[in-house]
């Protein structure tokens, strides 16, 4: 690939799974770019300059437990001497966002059974959730659900209906004005909107994201936003994370990824899009249908934005591509916390 300004960016993502894989995996290791796209070298490589570390499990006894090796991989990542960099406030942001060689990288939470089971008081959750911001130094934003449905809502394979419980309007609560966003990329779309309702209603101070996802009107999967929740985080001045899946894009067109920012740009969204690739660990995954998980193209983080910014430079300015490439998540992260 010929290296244009564009294919230069320095780059944000919102989401990947590498802590899963490290946890998880027998004999995994950060630097095997065979084996899952955002291994070290290809963030390196790829001019990450920050990447949202997800801390994942799924709801089911046990779940806190696995959270909690994540926490703890988070912070063996941080204190080694390799080229992963913890950033905690906007200064360390700044530096990673210069920084040559390397990648910083901040926690989140994808589907809040990470520090509460289904079956405990809410506080201890809440005394768990404070460990892992204690732990990771601090945690980006809190996905509610993930596929399946959860003492807080309704996921984004459940009954479309379910929307938020006493719990999550609890945990709603808890979180105005602590800085951290709610990110809907996992919710039902009742559950989305009875956050947005709640966060009005009691005037929270909450920011809202979708970390990774693309636009359902493009592609029609439960995973991918309704116009009216994407222009509801647009209005509120929150990200929206484009996914690299295939099965979030069009399990058919290898150009889905450019239709669904291009559809973006075209509707309100030039200061919201920003990378969310997800990439995972799938080796042994058993439901073959759903190979390849990536097209070719996006296979992996040294490749994958350089390509898409390449592919975008005749249609879209030098700023816009900017903007998608870490401007517009870069702001958003100094302003929230600021």
């Amino acid at each position: 690939m010929t290296q244009t300004p564009a294919t230069r960016l320095p780059i944000i993502d919102l989401h990947c799974d590498l802590l899963v894989y490290l946890t998880d995996v027998p004999h995994a290791d950060m630097n095997k770019t065979e084996e899952i796209g955002c291994a070290a070298p290809a963030l390196v490589a790829g001019n990450v300059k920050l990447q949202v570390m997800a801390i994942y499990s799924a709801t089911g006894p046990g779940s806190t437990r696995f959270a909690a090796l994540q926490r703890d991989m988070f912070r063996q990542l941080a204190d080694a001497d390799n080229c992963l960099t913890a950033v905690t406030d906007a200064g360390q942001l700044q530096e990673a966002m210069q920084r040559q060689g390397g990648t910083g990288m901040v926690a989140a939470i994808e589907n809040a059974a990470g520090f509460c089971e289904e079956d405990e008081p809410l506080e201890e959750g809440f005394k768990r959730l404070e460990k892992i911001i204690e732990v990771c130094g601090r945690v980006l934003y809190i996905s509610f659900t993930h596929h399946t449905a959860n003492r807080f809502g309704g996921g984004n394979s459940s009954d479309p209906s379910h929307g938020i419980t006493t719990d999550g309007r609890m945990l709603l609560d808890y979180l105005h004005g602590r800085r951290i966003a709610v990110d809907l990329s996992h919710t039902s779309d009742a559950l989305a909107f009875d956050i947005l309702n709640h966060i009005d209603t009691e005037r929270l101070d909450i920011p809202v994201i979708a970390s990774h996802s693309n636009f359902r009107p493009v592609w029609p999967h439960e995973r991918n936003l309704p116009d009216e929740l994407s222009q509801e985080i647009i209005r509120r001045k929150g990200l929206i994370g484009m996914n690299f899946l295939r099965k979030f894009l069009n399990t058919e067109d290898p150009e889905a990824l450019l239709q669904h920012i291009t559809y973006g740009f075209g509707h309100g969204a030039e200061d919201a899009l920003c990378f969310g690739a997800d990439y995972f660990y799938f080796a042994d995954e058993l439901d073959r249908s759903r190979f390849p998980f990536y097209y070719k193209e996006y296979e992996q983080a040294g490749r994958s934005y350089a390509h898409v910014l390449q592919r975008l430079e005749e249609q879209f300015s030098k700023e816009q591509l900017q903007k998608l490439a870490h401007g517009n998540a870069q702001r958003f992260i100094e302003r929230i916390w600021g």
